[in-house]
């Protein structure tokens, strides 16, 4: 379940940092009652941008296999064998 804390908590950093870390999930940071920003531990910022590179390649391999850009894996793996004398 997501965390909202207001604004006004952000005074102890050393309190919202081990709530970062603890919660390894984006914070949501109200102001006046409505969303302002998001706060989140480097770890966490990392791992979502390492899951966001996975779902862009897969969803360009997936568009490749729609139009049909694909190759045969033997034929591929002979044309660099002979390529690189393996």
């Amino acid at each position: 379940m997501p965390q909202i804390i207001p604004i006004r908590d952000l005074k102890n950093t050393a309190e919202i940092s081990n709530l970062c870390h603890d919660a390894q999930e984006p914070i949501f940071i109200t102001k006046n009652g409505y969303g302002d920003m998001v706060i989140m531990s480097m770890d966490t910022y990392e791992r979502i941008m390492f899951m966001q590179d996975i779902h862009v390649g897969l969803d360009i391999a997936e568009l490749q296999i729609k139009d049909g850009k694909v190759e045969d894996a033997r034929k591929s793996l002979a044309v660099l064998r002979e390529k690189h004398g393996v």
